[in-house]
């Protein structure tokens, strides 16, 4: 950066390529974004939120309240209908900014002093006519557990901030969590159903959940 910190970094760890974006800080700098040559992005907010996460698969554009804007598949990589990728461009600070175009085509621009250095961290996965992608990992009960208690925390802050609105009425008792909760929510269950859990803990999630 113009100040002297260090802005991008690219490395090799072990077979892969790996691009780190930092934020323009001397210490403590946080991560903005990091590219890895199997396919693997993600990209932050300010704040640390998920901004754009990528795999060899596709890609989803996340607001900072977690909420999916965009999802989208890499073409010829995904049995069935395929959502098709739009141009996105973000700026992740007044220096770098990434534009996603295709999957072999993600850049990363740094300008600072009217000078620009442009790198492609886009990757080009080959898939044979009889091969399949790896199916998605599943979840372990320590993961659904966690998630599921996210939810409920962020179902309580949500009441919370509703008590702090309507301190003299029992209203806020009564209103529905905001709909990316309950999404989040559903989908959790959605995995209990097909995680390989013991019917106890199935129950445990769907009442933290549910509470």
């Amino acid at each position: 950066y113009p100040s002297g910190n260090l802005a991008i970094i690219i490395t090799q760890a072990r077979d892969q390529l790996i691009c780190i974006v930092q934020e323009d800080k001397l210490r403590t700098a946080k991560i903005r974004a990091l590219f890895q040559s199997d396919g693997r992005s993600t990209c932050y907010y300010p704040t640390g939120d998920e901004w754009i996460n990528m795999s060899i698969q596709g890609g989803q554009y996340l607001d900072q309240a977690g909420n999916r804007i965009r999802r989208w598949m890499w073409p010829n990589l995904s049995p069935g209908p395929q959502v098709p990728l739009s141009p996105i461009f973000i700026s992740l600070n007044r220096h770098v900014g990434v534009r996603i175009l295709a999957q072999n085509k993600i850049f990363v621009s740094f300008l600072a002093m009217g000078r620009q250095a442009k790198f492609n961290m886009g990757t080009k996965v080959q898939v044979s006519a009889t091969s399949q992608l790896p199916p998605p990992a599943q979840l372990g009960e320590d993961e659904l557990l966690l998630l599921a208690f996210r939810v409920r925390i962020l179902q309580l802050f949500d009441r919370m901030r509703g008590c702090l609105n309507f301190p003299s009425s029992e209203q806020w008792n009564k209103m529905q969590p905001p709909m990316y909760l309950m999404t989040q929510a559903v989908k959790i269950l959605e995995l209990c159903m097909t995680a390989d859990i013991s019917d106890e803990l199935r129950s445990s999630i769907k009442a933290i959940v549910n509470a």
